[in-house]
């Protein structure tokens, strides 16, 4: 045998002992996470134990349940055979402990525990490390920064703002009304609250609710609702790098860009208009600033800025929290109203007297809407805008009867459950506003459409107002029914929508 054919086999020799070894350490490092991963479904096992869990697949979960059902339906169905809580596993390494009774929710919403990383980092693309996603001292910090934007003497002038971009929208629907035919109302509403938002807190001055570029936004909104929700129940779409190489993934890569094409016109636009002599002026001279103008000129303690990163993920946060939540309590409303004509017409007299044709709506009329207040109220507890949040456990806890959780497990506050569950509101499913007066008592934490504890929503008197302001001018204008023919379904995709559109006729009042 020569010795380059000697030299051949050798190595071959090598190569194909090195493959076997390879093979061989491949398949100990495949079983030793094997062991881990059944390991840590044993301890999760028996961490949840006390909490009772349909039967579910060992890899998927609960998967098939709730993202190819409706899951406000699977929730209020599991509800029945347990009042307080029960397990649900997002996959076979994910138990979720989802509570929807007071007493629960107050132990949880009282103490600091994180939002769920695992779950919120899916929205971090879209919106980044804002207020709604950070945690611990920099969210402490961001949160004592930009409560100033709120202060009432902010929102004073915002209801007049607020007013104009509701007949905008409200001459909108004069026009579709001439039809006949019913209005899909939730899409215009959208528009209406973004240009609210644009009006107030980023100190934008032009109409929007016939631009192509806020239809575009919005649309890319509902997008990226729908895409997060879904990733959320697939294991494997949680790993970034996995998740961009899918079609879906491409899909939110670009309902992303759309979205902050949209927040960087605005803070650009914001930024020319402050190397104007005569802005810096004017902001000079206000008490409070507004909420953009707060960033903008926010310093840390070493006396930098914010970052563009930070900035960006600010202006996200509160570009779609304070426009498309908003969107959707405010059709829930006019819907429950549609269905309700007798609350329908006790609101629109009370308004009437109140308001007269409502061309002068102010601030000092907010608190003077008694009976709407309670319908507004009694809406949002049927239909929460935000159905529910999620907190990762930072130590043990210990609920009133007694049941336990260690540190790190999952526990989702169902806010929709809670509104809907028969033992804290009899005859959930009745709309009754009287359950919201003045003399009626509940428990603390029986009604939470803006969440509560130190997180709660920062723009819920914000939102509270708009909402005022919606409803009061909407019924002054327009008798409201449904279209029995397209019945809403209630779909919690992050925000509380609807499966098939809200669908109004709309009778122009005389």
């Amino acid at each position: 045998m020569s010795v380059s054919v000697l030299s051949s086999t050798i190595s071959l020799g090598s190569f194909s002992g090195l493959l076997q070894v390879t093979l061989l350490l491949g398949l100990v490092l495949l079983l030793f996470k094997a062991v881990q991963l059944y390991l840590h479904r044993q301890w999760l096992l028996k961490a949840v134990q006390q909490f009772p869990s349909p039967p579910s697949h060992w890899l998927f979960g609960h998967y098939k349940e709730f993202l190819e059902k409706n899951e406000l339906q699977v929730v209020l169905k599991w509800m029945e055979k347990n009042p307080s809580a029960f397990c649900r596993w997002l996959w076979g390494t994910k138990p979720q402990i989802l509570i929807y009774d007071p007493d629960y929710m107050k132990v949880i919403l009282g103490r600091s525990d994180p939002k769920d990383v695992s779950l919120y980092h899916l929205l971090s693309s879209w919106i980044g490390y804002g207020l709604l996603l950070l945690n611990g001292q920099p969210w402490f910090q961001h949160r004592r920064m930009l409560t100033p934007a709120f202060h009432y003497d902010i929102l004073k002038p915002y209801v007049g703002l607020t007013a104009n971009s509701v007949r905008a929208m409200l001459d909108k629907w004069a026009e579709l009304s001439r039809n006949s035919g019913p209005v899909d109302i939730l899409g215009h509403i959208s528009l209406m609250t973004l240009e609210t938002i644009m009006k107030c807190a980023f100190s934008h001055s032009s109409s929007l609710q016939t631009d192509r570029k806020s239809q575009s936004y919005t649309q890319a909104i509902e997008d990226l609702k729908k895409l997060v929700y879904s990733r959320m129940w697939n294991i494997l779409h949680h790993n970034d790098f996995i998740y961009s190489l899918t079609s879906t993934g491409r899909s939110c890569s670009s309902a992303c860009q759309l979205a902050h094409e949209h927040t960087d016109r605005v803070i650009q636009q914001r930024k020319l208009h402050l190397q104007d002599e005569g802005e810096l002026e004017k902001i000079r001279k206000k008490r409070h600033l507004d909420f953009l103008d707060i960033l903008l000129f926010a310093k840390s303690e070493d006396g930098s800025g914010l970052s563009d990163k930070d900035l960006r993920a600010e202006v996200d946060t509160f570009m779609f929290e304070g426009h498309d939540t908003t969107a959707s309590g405010i059709s829930w409303i006019l819907y429950a109203l549609a269905t309700h004509p007798k609350h329908q017409q006790q609101c629109r007299e009370e308004l009437q007297n109140l308001l007269g044709d409502g061309s002068s709506i102010t601030w000092d009329h907010m608190d003077k809407m008694p009976y709407t207040t309670m319908c507004i109220k009694e809406a949002l507890r049927l239909y929460p805008p935000v159905p529910g949040v999620a907190r990762q456990l930072s130590s043990p806890v210990t609920f009133p009867d007694g049941r336990s959780l260690p540190k790190g497990i999952s526990v989702g506050l169902s806010i929709y459950g809670l509104h809907h569950n028969p033992n804290v509101w009899p005859n959930p499913e009745v709309f009754d506003p009287s359950r919201f007066a003045p003399s009626a008592a509940r428990h603390s934490h029986a009604f939470l459409p803006f969440s509560g504890g130190s997180r709660n929503c920062i723009g819920k008197q914000f939102a509270m107002n708009e909402m005022k302001v919606a409803v009061a001018l909407t019924l002054l204008r327009f008798e409201l029914a449904p279209d029995p023919s397209r019945v809403p379904i209630p779909s919690a995709k992050i925000v509380l929508n609807s499966e098939n559109g809200i669908h109004l006729y709309l009778k122009k009042l005389p």
